[in-house]
């Protein structure tokens, strides 16, 4: 069931990261041109995450109290001393969401949309690292042939005929986003040893909300001239797509681990890339097709693989 969930998480990040790329760039679609509503920056995208998380804030919270009635209690709780570690880790989480959705908002515009989610997806090797580092659960042989068929997939989706720095920005900050979402997984699975996945998700959606408007106090955009009815809907579609997707992917690494959550997940990019050239006739070359390929590859891998959670290093 974890890894089903999991899976379920992954189309809503692939739904997400596709409206991101509209919003940044303009698509022919039904005889229209949709999209292309603002320039992919980083200023821009914090006015879009701010935007998303607006509407998913609110969202969460009319979602989650029905479904965890100790929603608000476990929230109130932090302000407990011995709830001290629980309040860092939800805080840390929040503070990487928030990170880790900036630099993806701005690969996404940068680069084509599987490229920068492949580029992403790199984060199944930084998060199975850092928990062995942090929980002890050593990669086996089979985990560290999944992981280099990770990076091998990334590195073939990587613009070679670029000369450009924009490609070169949008895969750096692709990179970066990977590492800042691996940290997010590993600070999630700490977290739920004591602490419950929902409202973790909710203060992590609250944080970043915070820190994206304070974000755009410290680096302004224009606000004149913007086409706020194309902007206002798709921060609706994000807010719904990452609302859903969090919630799932969460409630998957409570049952399955952040590492095999991490590996199943990598299943996203080639979900993505599908999507972006059924509806946005978005096409790759045959060298990057076979990277997004070799990604999902290791969810299949990972299906004949049980996690050794008990390898100590």
């Amino acid at each position: 069931m974890g890894y089903l969930i999991i899976l379920l998480a992954a189309g809503c990040f692939s739904l997400q990261n596709l409206v991101a790329r509209v919003l940044f760039n303009p698509f022919p679609w039904g005889g229209l041109t949709v999209g292309g509503f603002v320039e992919p920056t980083l200023p821009n995208s914090f006015l879009l995450l701010f935007m998303r998380m607006l509407l998913g804030v609110p969202l969460m919270a009319l979602t989650l109290t029905p479904i965890y009635p100790n929603l608000w209690p476990d929230v109130y709780g932090l302000k407990q001393p011995h709830h001290r570690q629980e309040l860092g880790l939800s805080l840390a989480g929040g503070g990487l969401m928030f990170l880790y959705l900036g630099l993806l908002y701005v690969s996404v515009g940068l680069v084509p949309t599987g490229i920068a989610l492949t580029l992403f997806f790199t984060f199944p090797v930084y998060t199975a690292l850092l928990s062995w580092g942090w929980f002890g659960h050593r990669p086996t042989g089979m985990r560290w042939g999944i992981m280099a068929l990770i990076l091998l997939g990334s590195g073939l989706t990587v613009p070679l005929d670029s000369t450009g720095t924009t490609s070169g920005l949008g895969v750096i900050f692709g990179l970066a986003s990977a590492l800042a979402y691996a940290l997010y997984t590993v600070v999630a699975q700490k977290a739920f040893e004591t602490y419950h996945p929902l409202p973790f998700t909710g203060l992590s959606f609250a944080i970043t909300l915070v820190l994206s408007g304070l974000c755009l106090l410290i680096w302004p955009v224009d606000l004149q001239g913007l086409p706020w009815a194309g902007l206002w809907v798709g921060a609706l579609l994000s807010a719904l797509a990452t609302a859903s997707g969090h919630l799932l992917n969460n409630l998957g690494i409570r049952h399955v681990g952040a590492t095999a959550a991490a590996m199943v997940g990598a299943a996203n990019p080639a979900l993505t890339a599908v999507l972006a050239t059924l509806v946005l006739q978005e096409y790759l070359s045959w060298v990057q097709s076979l990277g997004v390929i070799l990604v999902a590859v290791s969810v299949a891998l990972l299906s004949l693989h049980k996690p050794n959670l008990r390898a100590k290093g």
